[in-house]
């Protein structure tokens, strides 16, 4: 045999002695440690909602569930309510002879759907088809006292029908009311010391009637009795946009990674620097982190939030969430380990 051939052939065998020795350790190394998936994850549905062909969404501010699994959302558009199943059937829409801006959503145990809107001053209670049942607040007139509101924000309702209201962007105030709409008491004032707010954003009560305010200029959650006695402040964690109490007394909260001011900002986490979900214990544990892409401003993708106000989570886990740079709503299915 040619001696050249030879040397030839002994190195191609090296060579795939080598590969195959390589390709052994790499299967090892891949095989050592088990892929079992642990975390809780969640895929954009690009088919959610099925959106009527003559609706254009503006701010999608508000989103809530009802106990069948039903999606209201409320955006600055007409109609400003509007109610999809969880398939993205469209149900309804309402509100637009009586709505003037919205904000957040809610619905109580009873049904009920319950609205801010900081254009009008006031929180209403409406039927699930939208007939109006309660005004918190005197429509068009703004004001801080027993009859008036300054762009509430949002609103709790809890077992027993009483409501508090984050009254929010005119007066830095938590408001509470009971069953029937009477004025029961207030508190709150502007600052940064415990107790203060400055934008209470959104707010929350658990089962046991504590009041949760997202204090969002100061980057904190705090905590209260029905009284307005303060119990918790959880800061530096969040700067918190919206809220949702489940069933469990677990509250998620939307919002960004703490920031600081930057320039001359009217109000803090605007822009946000990413889109941040976590859900806490009411003893402020931290139980689950989720991150969504930052899309930009007009080009935002499926599956990208952009300064995402409001999210609800539905019976089977799965979370739905309203942007107002994006201006839409977007359902992300919970995908078990």
């Amino acid at each position: 045999m040619n001696p050249r051939w030879c040397c030839l052939s002994v190195l191609f065998l090296g060579i795939a002695f080598f590969a195959d020795g390589v390709e052994g350790q790499e299967k090892k190394v891949e095989s050592k440690y088990p892929k079992v998936n642990v975390a809780l994850a969640y895929t954009h549905d690009p088919a959610w909602p099925q959106k009527p062909a003559d609706f254009k969404w503006a701010e999608m501010s508000g989103v809530a569930v009802d106990a069948q699994d039903r999606v209201y959302l409320f955006n600055r558009s007409t109609p400003p309510v509007q109610v999809y199943e969880a398939n993205g059937k469209f149900v309804r829409g309402w509100g637009q002879d009586t709505i003037k801006s919205a904000h957040h959503i809610k619905i109580d145990r009873e049904g009920n759907v319950w609205i801010a809107d900081i254009g009008n001053h006031v929180v209403q209670k409406y039927t699930p088809e939208g007939k109006l049942l309660l005004t918190l607040g005197t429509s068009g007139e703004l004001g801080r006292d027993q009859k008036h509101l300054n762009m509430p924000t949002d609103m709790a309702i809890t077992p027993s029908g009483d409501v508090f209201v984050s009254d929010g962007y005119g007066n830095a105030r938590v408001v509470h009311f009971d069953k029937s709409g009477k004025f029961v008491k207030d508190w709150g004032e502007l600052g940064s010391k415990p107790g203060q707010f400055s934008i209470p954003h959104a707010i929350a009560v658990d089962s046991k009637g504590r009041v949760y305010v997202a204090d969002r200029n100061n980057v904190r959650v705090q905590v209260f009795e029905p009284s307005g006695k303060l119990v918790d402040v959880w800061d530096n964690v969040i700067v918190p946009w919206g809220f949702h109490m489940t069933k469990n007394d677990e509250l998620w909260v939307c919002g960004s990674s703490p920031m600081q001011w930057r320039g001359s900002d009217g109000a803090l986490g605007c822009p946000p620097k990413d889109q941040v979900f976590m859900k806490f214990s009411t003893a402020g544990k931290l139980l689950q982190l989720w991150t969504v892409p930052k899309g930009q401003d007009g080009l935002e993708k499926p599956g990208e939030l952009n300064w995402v106000h409001a999210l609800a989570e539905d019976s089977k886990g799965n979370l739905y969430a309203g942007d107002i740079k994006g201006k839409k709503a977007q359902k992300f299915a919970l995908q078990k380990p």
